[in-house]
């Protein structure tokens, strides 16, 4: 049931210009991926340095299939802690490896001065492939969750799926999975990407109604590109309404033009979780700052001097 305060600000958002003197009372995350070329690295570095002023509560760095990108996210992730203020989240999951490997990974970045785990079941290295837990391994991220608990006083994200994620039989096996993970010691939840609000607001009332009192964040991600992001939707059960199609159609060859309309869709799906109560976006970058910046720009986030301490 929305609040008095959720009311008025919903009839503010219809009646008023849709940005018109937001408070910039909200906090950001942001999520990259490890490059893989030096121009990729230096595209990744200019992203950060972008963002940084905007103060975020975190950037976290993924985990690629089967870890994969082991090397490169831990290499990432303990620049980001030795070259910033910003603190550094690493993508941790438990497939392909025992738990004394997935614990010794967790140590180093404990070593390494990482203090925040996003901590995942992860996907198969076979795309389409079904998940199967390691012989010695964590069995699914709940067990994960406990595991690191047990290696240091992590601060720990786990992901929740709006839309119920492929694997689950229904989403109240959903919930109950996303409610193992917050007992096993989960810090907040993190969504996938959505493009409703009213799946987002549906999810955060099903979590409550099952006890779920932790943070929940709605991950957003801007799209500028429908076929790949149509990719990443069949592998995480998210739905791209028939409307985003036509809205892109016919900017293959204006990428100026597809960018203005990425960031107007992400821009307006914030505003109107921002008029249910949502105070924390995580935005899904691909390691490029513009759209996300602007999102955070019409949400009034403002730069904040010494958000970034370059290295020497």
């Amino acid at each position: 049931m929305p609040t008095f305060s959720e009311l008025e600000e919903a009839r503010r958002a219809l009646d008023a210009p849709l940005f018109a003197d937001l408070a910039g009372d909200c906090a950001v995350s942001f999520e990259f991926f490890p490059p893989k070329t030096e121009k990729m690295e230096a595209q990744l570095w200019e992203a950060v340095s972008t963002l940084a002023p905007l103060a975020p509560q975190f950037v976290s760095v993924t985990y690629g299939a089967g870890g994969s990108t082991r090397e490169r996210t831990h290499a990432t992730v303990a620049r980001i802690a030795a070259e910033t203020s910003i603190p550094a989240a690493a993508h941790l999951t438990c497939v392909a490896a025992s738990r004394d490997e997935v614990d010794q990974i967790a140590r180093d970045y404990w070593a390494a001065g990482v203090r925040h785990i996003v901590a995942l079941r992860g996907d198969p290295p076979e795309t389409g492939g079904r998940f199967e837990a390691h012989p010695q391994g964590y069995r699914n991220a709940a067990d994960l969750v406990a595991g690191l608990r047990r290696v240091a006083p992590f601060e720990i994200s786990v992901a929740a799926y709006p839309e119920c994620h492929p694997d689950s039989a229904d989403p109240t096996a959903d919930i109950d999975n996303l409610k193992a993970k917050i007992d096993a010691g989960a810090t907040r939840a993190i969504t996938q990407f959505f493009f409703s609000p009213e799946a987002f607001f549906r999810f955060r009332d099903r979590a409550a109604a099952a006890g779920i009192d932790t943070e929940i964040v709605p991950g957003i991600l801007p799209v500028s590109n429908v076929a790949q992001t149509r990719k990443f939707a069949g592998l995480c059960g998210a739905a791209i309404p028939s409307w985003m199609d036509r809205l892109f159609e016919g900017l293959d060859t204006h990428p100026a033009a597809r960018q203005l309309v990425a960031a107007t869709v992400a821009a307006e799906l914030c505003r109107r979780l921002y008029a249910g109560g949502v105070r924390h976006f995580h935005f899904y970058t691909l390691n490029r700052a513009e759209l996300a910046y602007a999102i955070c720009h019409l949400l009034g986030l403002r730069p904040a001097a010494g958000a970034l301490e370059q290295a020497a």
